[in-house]
């Protein structure tokens, strides 16, 4: 008994730590797309709503010709629920869409460095709604992850300048919405994960958000956005592909399904490393500069992750996530 006790829990283990990795490889990911992202605007006609309704839409597009090519008969059986259905919406249309559009608002009324320092506010309210629900305090860990993730942020978004942040009041107020919809967006579709799995959901639901993102933007042109059709060269077509295949497609999957494994407070705080990744891939390909302040935020991020991957006790927001209280 003490044997097969022993490898019940050598086999959590395990499947924590792919969970982790899963999560870490994914939110990296999104550092890539944040490259891909700074290369097209910065060399092609190209607008931010139209890069998201792309990369929603194609990404959805993907992930619902690899579920009619692996699991049809899962697709079907999603899509014959009206409840299921409703879910999904809710989950691509207002989780995954607002997260993508309210950060590029925040932009707009502060800079890109505020703008990724106040989406760290969306491990603060997961954190924050985790336990109202548990009604229990987070460890000690969590708290200070959460510290050094928002610590390092500001380093890596802002060169550990005060000055850099802008606050006004629209765009503070613009940000905790992004940080409601960051963790609206991990939080809410735990139960459809454990019935329909992380995939078939981020699927279904990130392409019902593009359809969103592609209404919000023809809507736009309607009432005189101007349609703008980037010409994009060989260059500019290889990037775009991966930025929808590899930055958002396999980003979302491998992101969404580490979230499934570890939970919503563990998954929040390792989604943090994004920054990072987009320094370092900033810094390999767009030769932009790397610096001390970097070099400091990246050393604290990956304490951080260090910090919050050690093992669970009981009674903990974690272990709610978890289904361990």
């Amino acid at each position: 008994m003490r044997q097969g006790i022993a490898e019940g829990a050598a086999l959590l283990r395990r499947r924590h730590a792919k969970g982790v990795a899963c999560a870490l490889v994914g939110a990296g990911l999104w550092g890539f797309s944040g490259a891909c992202a700074q290369f097209l605007l910065a060399n092609y006609d190209i607008t931010p709503s139209f890069i998201t309704a792309v990369r929603m839409l194609g990404a959805g597009v993907i992930f619902l010709l690899v579920l009619a090519v692996r699991n049809r008969e899962q697709l079907a059986a999603m899509l014959s629920e009206r409840r299921t259905v409703g879910q999904l919406a809710v989950f691509g249309g207002v989780g995954l869409f607002l997260c993508q559009i309210t950060y590029t608002i925040v932009i707009g009324y502060t800079n890109a460095g505020t703008a990724t320092v106040l989406q760290t506010t969306g491990i603060a309210f997961v954190m924050l709604f985790t336990c109202l629900i548990v009604r229990c305090l987070p460890q000690t860990r969590e708290i200070v992850g959460l510290v050094a993730a928002v610590v390092a942020t500001w380093l890596i978004a802002t060169q550990g300048d005060l000055g850099a942040l802008v606050l006004p009041p629209l765009g503070l107020a613009w940000g905790i919405a992004n940080g409601l919809s960051v963790a609206f967006y991990i939080m809410y579709p735990k139960k459809l994960f454990a019935r329909w799995g992380s995939f078939a959901v981020t699927g279904i639901g990130m392409l019902m958000g593009g359809v969103v993102a592609t209404a919000v933007y023809v809507a736009g042109v309607a009432f005189g956005e101007p349609l703008v059709l980037p010409a994009l060269d060989v260059a500019g077509v290889l990037v775009f592909t991966a930025f929808v295949v590899v930055g958002t497609f396999a980003a979302f999957a491998l992101y969404l399904h580490g979230v499934s494994v570890v939970g919503s407070v563990q998954g929040s705080l390792l989604g943090a490393i994004e920054p990072v990744s987009a320094t370092l891939f900033s810094a390999l390909w767009l030769a932009t500069a790397f610096t001390g302040a970097d070099l400091a935020g990246c050393a604290l991020m990956i304490a951080m992750v260090f910090l919050v991957t050690t093992e669970n006790r009981v009674c903990t927001p974690a272990a709610f996530d978890e289904g361990k209280a």
